[in-house]
C-alpha cells in the first residue's frame, strides 16, 4: 500500500457559549484536517486542535508545518509502517504534538479499516461504551447552576467544574451545585489556579461534596508542591498540564505525583504515544482519564476509541466538541445519557471529509 495524496483543510470552529478557565476565556478553536488517499482506495482521516498554551503550537505555524514537512514527508510512504512514520516524524516535528497526534489518528484509522473493524477493537477492544463529563467553565453562582441544570436535563451524570481565579467562590459554586444535585459525581479542575494553601482549603471545604477528581491545581513547574498535596488530601489529584510526555509521565509515577493522569492525545502526539504512557500509569498504579482540549468530533473519536481499548483506562472528558456551532463531522459516535458509543462503522468512523 501506498500513500499517494495528502491533504488538508483549516477549519475555523466557533464555540455557541464562550467560556472561562484559569488563565483564559476560549471563544473559537482552529482545528486542522488531514486526509490521507491511499493506492489501495483506503482514506486516513485525522485532526488537529493546537493550542499555544497547552500544546505549544500556533495556528499559523501548524498550518506551515502541514505544508512544508508533513504533506512532503508522507507522500510515498507505506501508511501500514506506522511505527516508523510517527518514529521519524517526531524528529522531525519535536514541538507540534497536535500535527502529529493529527497524522497518527489517520494511519490508525487507515489500519483499522483496512482490517475492517473500528479503532477501538483494532486497539484491544476492551469495552463498547464510557461515560464522559462534561465541563461547566468559571461562571457566577447562579449561572453555574443554570448550566448544571442543562447539562442534567440532557442526561449528563458527571460535571466537571471548572476554577481556579477564586477559592471562596469555587466552593460555594461546588456546595451549591451538590446540594442542589447530591447525586451527581462532580469533578474539579483548577486549571493551575491554586497554590497549595488554596488547594487544601478548597478540599476541606467540599469535604461533604464527595468530589470524584481534582484536576491540576497548581502550577505544572510547582511538582514538589502537587505532590504534599496529594500526600495531604483525601481525594484523588490528577496531573493535566503536567504531562505532555512519556518522561513526565514515568517522572510522575516514579516519585508519587499524582494518584490520576489525563491523557489528551493532541498533547502527547496521538493514540501511539498515549499508549506507552498508559502502560507508565498502570505500571505505576495510576488511574488513567482520557481527555480533550476544543476538538472536532473527529478528535474526540480517537480518544474515544483509544479509551475503549485499555481496561485501565476507567474515565473519560470527552465533551470538546458539544459546544461548537460549525463543526463539519457529525454522526461519527454516539452520544446518549451522557455515555458514548462507536458508530461501528470501520476505522474512527467516518469514511471521508
Amino acid at each position: 500500500m501506498k500513500i499517494t495524496k495528502v491533504s488538508f483543510e483549516r477549519h475555523f470552529l466557533q464555540l455557541k457559549n464562550p467560556y472561562t478557565i484559569a488563565y483564559e476565556t476560549i471563544k473559537n478553536a482552529s482545528n486542522f484536517f488531514l486526509q490521507i488517499e491511499t493506492d489501495g482506495r483506503i482514506v486516513g482521516l485525522g485532526c488537529a486542535a493546537p493550542d499555544k498554551e497547552v500544546t505549544g503550537e500556533s495556528d499559523d505555524e501548524t498550518t506551515s508545518v502541514i505544508k512544508s514537512l508533513v504533506i512532503p514527508f508522507l507522500t510515498g510512504k507505506n501508511p501500514l509502517n506506522y511505527v516508523q512514520i510517527l518514529t521519524e516524524l517526531k524528529i522531525l516535528l519535536p514541538k507540534s504534538p497536535s500535527v502529529l497526534a493529527m497524522v497518527d489518528m489517520a494511519l490508525f484509522d487507515i489500519f483499522a479499516k483496512k482490517a475492517e473493524v473500528p479503532l477501538y477493537q483494532f486497539l484491544g477492544g476492551f469495552r463498547h461504551e464510557i461515560a464522559t463529563s462534561i465541563t461547566v467553565g468559571i461562571l457566577p453562582l447562579k449561572e453555574t447552576l443554570y448550566e448544571v441544570e442543562e447539562f442534567v436535563d440532557q442526561g449528563f451524570n458527571i460535571i466537571k467544574i471548572k476554577g481556579g481565579l477564586n477559592v471562596e467562590e469555587d466552593i460555594e459554586r461546588v456546595n451549591q451545585v451538590h446540594q442542589k444535585y447530591p447525586k451527581l459525581a462532580l469533578r474539579f479542575d483548577g486549571n493551575q489556579g491554586y497554590n497549595k494553601k488554596e488547594t487544601i482549603k478548597f478540599v476541606e471545604e467540599t469535604k461533604k461534596v464527595g468530589i470524584e477528581i481534582l484536576e491540576q491545581p497548581t502550577k505544572i513547574h510547582k511538582r514538589k508542591k502537587l505532590a504534599k498535596i496529594t500526600k495531604q488530601v483525601d481525594i484523588p489529584v490528577m496531573a493535566d498540564e503536567s504531562i505532555k510526555s512519556l518522561a513526565d509521565a514515568f517522572h510522575l509515577a516514579k516519585n508519587s505525583i499524582i494518584n490520576m493522569i489525563n491523557i489528551k492525545l493532541m498533547k502527547v502526539g496521538g493514540i501511539q504515544e498515549a499508549k506507552h504512557i498508559n502502560s507508565v500509569a498502570k505500571s505505576g498504579k495510576i488511574e488513567v482519564m482520557v481527555g480533550c482540549l476544543d476538538e472536532s468530533a473527529l478528535g474526540i473519536s480517537a480518544g474515544l476509541h483509544f479509551a475503549l481499548s485499555r481496561p485501565n483506562i476507567e474515565y473519560a472528558d470527552l465533551d470538546g466538541h458539544l459546544d461548537f456551532i460549525n463543526d463539519p463531522v457529525k454522526n461519527i459516535f454516539i452520544l446518549e445519557k451522557g455515555v458514548l458509543r462507536p458508530n461501528q462503522e470501520f476505522g474512527l468512523g467516518l469514511k471521508s471529509f
